[in-house]
């Protein structure tokens, strides 16, 4: 079953219906019916701004962000949406902390509820580093329909694949 790539993680229904989409092709036409419109957030600059808001609104007391960018050497294969990297250097007495986010550039196409998604979950890896209940919990916090939208995106980059 192709679908295994994205979605091994998934109940064997959900890795059914899914499945069923992909070999009718139907399953480009379902996300493009539920997310209609791709975000507008383009250049670096502008993700910088779009992350530094939400980090701002829901993450106040977290360390700045260093660096934001599109990355066009994120392999989606391996599973890499964004990541998230901390480094702690220290600077005569003080302690100070790098945070970068990266994000894969095909998500420079992506509609908007999916970037903001990725973009959710790397944030909240400035307070939980695993992928724990905490974490999980961080990540609803800030996006209520986080889990919804991660299987629309594990989703869209099925019904990519499948364009190629």
């Amino acid at each position: 079953m192709k679908t295994i790539n994205y979605l091994a993680g998934y109940p064997a229904q959900i890795q059914q219906q899914a499945n069923e989409l992909y070999t009718s092709g139907k399953l480009t036409s379902y996300l493009l019916q539920k997310y209609p419109q791709q975000h507008q957030v383009q250049s670096d600059k502008a993700l910088y701004s779009y992350i530094s808001e939400l980090k701002q609104q829901y993450l106040r007391n977290s360390p700045p962000l260093s660096q934001v960018r599109y990355d066009s050497k994120l392999n989606v294969i391996q599973q890499a949406l964004g990541m998230h990297t901390f480094q702690s250097r220290q600077q005569g007495n003080k302690l100070k902390a790098h945070n970068s986010i990266q994000i894969a550039a095909l998500f420079k196409q992506a509609p908007a509820e999916f970037l903001r998604m990725i973009v959710v979950h790397e944030l909240a890896h400035f307070k939980e580093k695993d992928h724990n209940k905490a974490f999980y919990q961080l990540c609803l916090h800030m996006e209520p329909a986080y889990h919804q939208f991660e299987l629309d995106t594990r989703l869209w980059l099925l019904s990519r694949q499948q364009q190629i």
